[in-house]
């Protein structure tokens, strides 16, 4: 059997957040702080989570849907850098499918009173999903995350 083609794509992303740049690296360093915005879409609930955050460690994150579609999400950090970045792999698994390799990053600058969150991400799809739409699907789900960050500071 052949293997499916491999999609690249990259995308990047920045959000401005009227919060301190610990506040913001804050919610993305303990399991309690990142359940509120790192989450599926609509109709998908959380099955199992953890977080090691520390260089290293790893982050698991396993959903599924109503219709029993699963998630999984496995990361291990690769830099820590409080209150200024983070950076990550991490694969994503659906129905037990290896989806994607992705390598992540974080980057947090103070900007005025705010502080300017940047995401840049780098994505191998392995499964035979065509690039544009994969990296627009995912960068569509990654901004909903960082919609949801704002929100959990009280902002949206």
């Amino acid at each position: 059997m052949k293997a499916a083609a491999i999609g690249h794509g990259t995308f990047t992303l920045e959000r401005r957040y009227p919060v301190s740049r610990a506040k913001v690296f804050a919610a993305w360093a303990s399991a309690e702080a990142k359940a509120p915005w790192f989450i599926g879409p609509e109709g998908w609930s959380c099955v199992r989570r953890e977080l090691d955050f520390t260089e290293g460690g790893t982050e698991v994150l396993v959903g599924r849907f109503a219709s029993g579609r699963e998630t999984r999400y496995t990361a291990r950090f690769h830099a820590i850098e409080p209150d200024s970045r983070l950076v990550f792999v991490y694969d994503m698994h659906l129905n037990e499918v290896h989806h994607s390799v992705s390598l992540a990053t974080v980057e947090l600058a103070t900007v005025g009173a705010q502080t300017l969150l940047t995401f840049t991400e780098q994505v191998a799809f392995l499964d035979g999903t065509q690039a544009e739409e994969g990296t627009a699907a995912r960068e569509r789900g990654t901004a909903l995350h960082l919609e949801r960050l704002a929100m959990s500071f009280g902002y949206s």
